[in-house]
């Protein structure tokens, strides 16, 4: 059996509070026998204070960004230091080798060592004046099994999951920075529109792929956006089996990996059934398919 939890969690500036935070869930996982925990987008140094339309600019943006800190830095060893032994999914903003590039990443890691990281591919509104974008999927094998990682708005996606799934992934590690709607905002955001959105994602690409999936968020507020929560475990049938709603904490679900994965698969096995040979314009789209969706996304 292996159990899994995702953090619901707030997370800011402040790197003292974010290991504070960090060593509390530890903890807390330790003692329900977690074996991967999933934390949030951004869980070191916190998220953007805003996105797109809110007024901002590069020179704006730029006031309060999070910290840019390395792979092979002491932030993320001081994080491997409280895990331990737990094996984890984490956000944080990194500075690649030039000094310069910043990304939205995440990596699996445990006390002993990374087993991988990824850096968010797909960047929505005005993302982009604070990150450079990501350009691949990877799986990477880790003492929980084959795990595949992605960031917030990538969920929206369904090839990256799909991706990941064809690479023999298990288990996917959906990292979010996930807000309300910006405008007509439900007063009990459980009601909320994008929070609808982003439970119907987590459900679908689960059920789709017929992977476990673990889904991470922000909670509380940082700058104007307001966090959904709703941390979760999803089995391949696309069941919630735990989540936070828009408390904090943690939602742990304890599952056998080849025994739902045999039974999800014995019928309807989506990947197999699969027919490449038909969806040549969604890999190479013809300069009539581009046309046409250009035309939608100005209508």
């Amino acid at each position: 059996m292996t159990i899994l939890a995702a953090v619901s969690a707030n997370f800011t500036r402040d790197l003292e509070q974010n290991y504070a935070l960090i060593s509390s869930l530890t903890d807390k996982a330790r003692a329900a026998g977690v074996d991967f925990m999933v934390l949030p987008e951004a869980a070191i140094g916190g998220y953007l204070p805003s996105l797109g339309n809110h007024g901002d600019t590069v020179r704006t943006t730029k006031r309060d960004l999070p910290p840019a800190i390395r792979i092979d830095g002491p932030e993320i060893a001081r994080v491997q230091q409280i895990v331990g032994d737990l094996t984890i999914a984490i956000g944080f903003c990194e500075l690649a080798d030039d000094g310069e590039t910043r990304y939205n990443t995440a990596a699996v890691l445990d006390g002993h060592q990374v087993y991988g990281t990824y850096r968010k591919v797909h960047q929505p509104l005005g993302e982009g004046m604070s990150y450079s974008a990501g350009s691949n999927y990877r799986v990477f094998d880790s003492p929980v099994g084959r795990i595949g990682l992605q960031i917030c708005y990538d969920k929206a996606f369904p090839e990256a999951a799909r991706m990941m799934a064809l690479d023999g992934a298990q288990i996917i590690a959906s990292l979010s920075a996930w807000p309300a709607a910006r405008t007509a905002t439900a007063q009990n955001l459980q009601d909320d529109r994008w929070t609808y959105r982003f439970n119907l994602f987590d459900t679908a690409r689960a059920l789709d792929n017929q992977v476990f999936w673990v889904a991470s968020n922000q909670s509380g507020t940082f700058g104007s956006l307001r966090y959904v929560g709703n941390a979760k475990v999803v089995d391949p049938g696309g069941n919630i089996l735990a989540t936070t709603l828009l408390d904090s904490g943690l939602a742990v679900a304890e599952v056998d990996l080849d025994t739902a994965f045999r039974t999800a698969r014995a019928g309807m096995f989506h990947l197999r059934d699969r027919r490449p040979d038909v969806y040549g314009p969604l890999i190479a789209p013809t300069s009539a398919h581009e046309a046409n969706w250009q035309a939608l996304a100005h209508a």
